[in-house]
């Protein structure tokens, strides 16, 4: 109400205003801008505002609603302009002391009223039209956070052009509530989006809360489900504190962001320390691991990168890639195996390097399961082989990429990694240090469960899970290569150094989060379990129980300290791992290596799949209509 009263005292004034201006405008013309009997001027100052504002208010044209100006208002416009003036005629007429008015003076205001008058009106109608048309084109939506990314975005949108427009904030601060953020309001909590979004129907939501951890994220994800409203989020805290944040920078929300956004925190100047101005070999280099290592070893500014893979397709988009940011010298491509032991002494002869990191080795478990002999000819011998000729060519330092099935391994694929990580912890250093660096599955590898799920998920095809308990540790590949540098600074040789990789996650979790990303509903995707696979385990481990785990000076790294093994001894039992490699068929290498790592076990794929598949099923009928 008093909003109302506020409005039509406005417009009143600006009416009266327009009138005065009229009048004054008229008398100017009239006497060639000068003023003679001021006397009777200031009469009509007096007489003709009230006059037309009581004819206004007769007609009804003191509302103040424009924008919805037609020929009716126009008519009446007329019509109160012609009753004012004939009236102010009169009144002139009567007063004593305003004779003499210039008759002129009536017409030309009478004109220049009206045209002022109606001339408002047009203008606010075309000005409403253009900011309604623009606000109809314009997506609406409602923001989760109240910070200072919150600010960012609402900043952008309100430049014109931009094609959004900002409802409201939601933010669980209840110091927050009822605030306003560059006029826009804190409507409630995050919990309350669905009730708010029933009375403010909005288009999307953006999920600005740029430090959000996994769990919060996966918290505003099931939030905005539940409220049927398609949502997107910002990009990094780094890339917001910069101010960098622009509506194409929007994007979806990934499996990445659900898994766990908290910053990595690394020391630069070690790292830099221990690779700038020095030559680094990756093997595997265009693998997952590998292709990251090169992108982030060459911001450390080697004095050369070695990038070396069997893959020839695999460099040539690696080289593609390095070849958009690098900096500093160009890094050399090399196809070559691990297992050629003279097309290796060549390179390693050519290049000197300083440091080797080791990630080429083969990782898909039911396919090494099926090729026994590869997985330990690539991954054992081939580590052995570079071994030597690093020590030959000068190497200072050597950094195995170690796996968490090697730890109580049900595989070959985990049994090679510990053994790799067994030669390097009781290998003598002979002036190299080694390192090996132990952690879980990198989100989205190539061949890995995620990428799976999402084809299948593209291709419309039933989700496929092993076993409804199966978990898994996850690490984004960034996080995990930046971890991995970190502990090649701060690691002593024979470390086996682990990566924290947080709490492991369900796959049939993913599978049903990959669902709701996509848009669809959990029922209208089959998930279909089809049992343990050869050498699969329901749940991996970070530590054997015997390992010591030893705090270091990265709050996510670890150090292990177990029983080590006799090098010399250990080289026996390798030479006759090697010598088994001769016998037909795998049982005898499995033997060997069950030598080696005494907790390796191995149990038919079969009577494995047929129970894991019963306890899938059982599981199944248990928690139908539950979800």
């Amino acid at each position: 109400m008093l909003l109302l009263q506020r409005r039509i005292w406005f417009i009143t004034l600006l009416q009266a205003l327009i009138v005065l201006g009229s009048l004054v405008f008229a008398w100017f013309l009239r006497f060639d801008f000068s003023l003679p009997d001021r006397r009777v001027l200031l009469i009509a100052i007096a007489v003709l505002p009230l006059i037309r504002l009581a004819v206004f208010a007769r007609f009804k044209l003191l509302h103040g609603w424009w924008q919805y100006t037609g020929v009716s208002d126009a008519w009446d416009i007329t019509k109160a302009i012609l009753s004012g003036t004939i009236l102010f005629w009169l009144v002139m007429r009567i007063l004593p002391a305003a004779g003499g008015f210039p008759r002129s003076v009536f017409i030309s205001e009478m004109l220049f009223s009206g045209i002022f008058l109606s001339g408002v009106r047009l203008i606010s109608r075309g000005v409403f039209e253009s900011v309604r048309k623009d606000e109809a084109s314009q997506r609406k939506v409602i923001l989760i956070g109240a910070g200072f990314a919150a600010q960012m975005i609402i900043r952008e949108f309100a430049r014109y052009g931009s094609g959004y427009r900002v409802v409201g904030c939601l933010d669980d601060d209840i110091t927050k509530q009822g605030i306003r953020i560059h006029g826009i309001p804190v409507l409630g909590t995050v919990d309350e989006l669905k009730e708010i979004i029933e009375e403010c129907p909005v288009d999307e939501v953006l999920i600005v809360v740029p430090s959000a951890t996994g769990a919060q994220m996966r918290r505003f994800v099931g939030v905005c489900n539940r409220a049927k409203v398609s949502f997107r989020t910002v990009p990094t805290l780094s890339d917001i504190v910069a101010g960098q944040v622009t509506v194409s920078q929007l994007r979806e929300v990934s499996l990445e962001d659900l898994l766990g956004r908290e910053p990595i925190q690394i020391d630069l100047e070690s790292v830099r320390k221990e690779i700038g101005g020095r030559t680094v070999v990756v093997t595997g280099a265009a693998g997952s691991i590998g292709s990251e290592l090169c992108r982030q070893i060459i911001d450390y500014n080697p004095a050369q990168l070695v990038c070396l893979d069997q893959s020839e397709t695999g460099l040539f988009f690696l080289r593609l890639d390095l070849d958009r940011h690098r900096s500093g010298n160009q890094p050399a491509y090399r196809v070559a195996d691990v297992t050629d032991g003279e097309r290796l002494r060549n390179l390693l002869a050519e290049f000197r390097p300083d440091v080797i990191f080791h990630a080429a080795a083969y990782k898909h478990v039911p396919m090494m399961e099926s090729n026994v002999q590869e997985a330990v000819k690539n991954n054992v011998l081939g580590l052995l082989g570079l071994l030597d000729l690093a020590d030959e060519a000068g190497c200072k330092n050597f950094v195995l990429i170690s796996s968490d099935k090697a730890v109580n391994p049900t595989n070959v694929m985990g049994a090679t990694k510990r053994i790799c990580e067994l030669i390097l912890s009781s290998r003598p250093p002979n002036g190299m240090r080694c390192v090996s660096v132990r952690f879980g599955n990198v989100l989205g590898s190539s061949g890995s469960v995620i990428p799976v799920l999402k084809h299948q998920l593209r291709n419309h095809e039933p989700l496929t899970v092993t076993h409804p308990e199966i978990k898994r540790f996850f690490m984004m590949t960034r996080e995990a290569v930046a971890l991995v540098l970190q502990a090649f600074a701060i690691g002593k040789h024979g470390d086996i150094l682990v990566l924290d990789m947080g709490e492991p996650v369900k796959i049939l979790d993913l599978a049903r989060t990959l669902i709701r990303l996509s848009g669809k509903a959990e029922h209208d995707v089959e998930i279909r379990f089809t049992g343990l696979r050869e050498g699969e385990k329901l749940n991996e481990e970070l530590f054997y129980a015997h390992e010591e785990v030893i705090p270091t000076s990265c709050e996510k790294i670890k150090r292990t300290s177990g029983a080590l093994k006799d090098w010399s001894k250990l080289c026996v039992q390798l030479d006759e791992l090697r010598a088994s490699m001769i016998v037909d068929g795998a049982a005898p290498i499995r033997s060997k290596i069950k030598e080696i790592v005494p907790e390796y076990s191995f149990q038919p794929g079969n009577s494995r799949k047929g129970s894991a598949q019963k306890h899938a099923d059982r599981y199944f009928r248990a928690t139908a209509g539950n979800d």
